[in-house]
């Protein structure tokens, strides 16, 4: 009998590349707990929607819910708009992730060979037109008055 495992050939630098590193407008795709003895953890997969060159890119990732990593959780949880009557309840309903939107800061990792995606911040969706790369460029001050 054959398996297949993805991460067992060595890590692929065009999978890297596909979604670089750096801030994007995302919305919650799937949301699935995983249990694990040491780390549990929720695998999220988010859809981009900006930058308009990448929307549709799919970006998937790991939230451990170990009591260290708990923060973390809580923090994608409150900026992304996550009931805050169930967040008050400390109860995650796995289909009220689904369709969250907000910001989502990404970089890569190599690690024993393997491509690793650190999901490294998150903000509100209002806050996307002042961290936007967009917003980079443009200085204050620059809108053209129509």
């Amino acid at each position: 009998m054959r398996r297949y495992f993805e991460s067992l050939r060595p890590a692929d630098r065009s999978a890297i590349d596909s979604v670089p590193d750096g801030l994007f407008l995302v919305r919650a795709e799937r949301a699935q707990y995983r249990w694990h003895v040491q780390k549990p953890y929720y695998q999220i997969r988010f859809a981009v929607l900006e930058p308009k060159h990448l929307a549709g890119c799919l970006i998937t990732g790991r939230l451990y819910c170990t009591a260290r990593a708990m923060w973390k959780l809580s923090w994608f949880l409150r900026d992304f708009g996550y009931d805050t009557e169930l967040l008050g309840k400390d109860e995650i309903d796995d289909q009220a992730l689904v369709g969250l939107q907000g910001v989502l800061k990404v970089s890569h990792t190599i690690v024993h060979g393997i491509s690793v995606l650190n999901l490294d911040g998150f903000a509100p969706l209002s806050r996307w037109k002042e961290l936007s790369p967009a917003a980079a460029e443009d200085p204050p001050g620059s809108e053209v008055a129509s």
